[in-house]
Parts: C-alpha cells; structure tokens; sequence
C-alpha cells in the first residue's frame, strides 16, 4: 500500500523513516523533467517562470472577464433587453462581420463576373432569343384557340336555338299553340276587315247587288 494509506500512529511508524532516510532525494530534479535537447537549465527555468506568471495573469482576466459579463447582464435587465434580443445581436453582428470579409467580397466579386460572362454570351443572347419567340408564337396560338372557341360556342349557341324552335316537342306545347291560335285570330280579323271594306266599295247603298224593287200602283 502506498504511503498515504499508511496509519502515522501505527507501531511500524519509525521502520518507515528510517527505510526512507535511507533512499537519497533530490529535491530539484523530482520537481522538475529532463529538459529538452537543445535547451540549458537556465532557459528552461527561465520559460517554467514565464509560464507561471502567463498562467496568473489568465486566472486574472478571467476573473475581470467574470465581473464584467455580471455588470453587463444586470445593465441589460434594468433596459428590459432579454437573451434572445442579445442574439439577435450576435447574428446580425456575426452576418455583417461576414460580409465585410475578404472571402465573401471576393465570392461576390466572382459570382458578378460569371453573372456577367454568361448574360454577355451569344449562347444566351440565342437562348433568350428563342425563348421570346416561342412564347410570343404560344400567345398568338393561344389567341387564335380562344377565337375559334369563342366562335363556336357562338355557333353552337344560335344553332341551338334555331332547333329548339324546330323540335316538335316546342311545337306541340301549350305555350307555341297558344301563340298559334292568337296569330290565326289576328289574321282572320285583318282579312274580314279587309272583305268588309272591300263590300261596302261595291255596294254603297248597302243593299247588295239585288236590283231596287217598283212600287207599281195596282
């Protein structure tokens, strides 16, 4: 068991210090590793010192670092700012710092130049070419359909009519021989009218064409 473990008020206590008196120590080289290659014990002390104080000075900002985010959180909540306003913040900041970047200026340098070879190219000039005609041809087809549709319908629609009025069964109905009767009273109304005035032209006295009887004395 290790040295740790051991009990200090345990009998063998003495036994202990004195195996351990017997096993020489040296304190500088436990605290320390074998320096590299190429580096005295000078410089290496002289680095193991520069680090200590680093490694201070981190723990230090740190606690700084600490202090500070407390003093700005509290500042955000007495303005009623939340988390969430925060990293809206920290996009929109992160999006603007992207844009201002070199990689992405130059992205968009690149994009714009290729944007502009392909639009100046004959090959889309003939394509946007074509593509106009194709559809200025489909709009004229597809007035033209219109027209005959329109047409047609029109057509259909007085052909419909024409034979409804022809159809037997309208013939038959109530409603046409009604129409029927008032049209042949009219018309034998018109023509009597017509014989009447026609008689009274010949017959001015109204007698008709019996000759006048004598009144011969007897």
């Amino acid at each position: 068991s290790s040295a740790a473990d051991i009990n200090l008020n345990s009998p063998n206590k003495g036994l202990l210090a004195d195996a351990m008196t017997d096993v020489p120590v040296d304190s500088s080289a436990a605290a320390r590793t074998a320096a590299p290659e190429g580096l005295t014990a000078a410089e290496e002390e002289e680095l193991r010192a520069e680090i200590a104080k680093v490694e201070e000075e981190i723990g230090t900002l740190r606690q700084v670092l600490a202090a500070k985010e407390r003093h700005c959180g509290e500042l955000k909540r007495k303005l009623g700012l939340t988390p969430l306003d925060g990293l809206k913040q920290n996009l929109s900041k992160s999006w603007h710092d992207v844009q201002v970047s070199n990689a992405y200026v130059k992205t968009s340098e690149k994009l714009g130049e290729w944007n502009d070879k392909v639009t100046q190219s004959d090959f889309y000039k003939k394509t946007q070419e074509t593509l106009s005609q194709a559809g200025q041809k489909t709009s004229a087809a597809l007035s033209n359909v219109g027209s005959v549709i329109s047409r047609k319908l029109g057509d259909m629609s007085s052909y419909s009519i024409r034979h409804s009025i022809s159809m037997p069964a309208m013939r038959n109905s109530a409603t046409f021989k009604s129409f029927e009767d008032r049209v042949g009273t009219i018309k034998s109304r018109v023509v009597g009218s017509r014989e009447n005035s026609t008689d009274g032209l010949h017959s001015p006295s109204g007698a008709g064409d019996k000759p006048p009887q004598d009144n011969a004395p007897f």
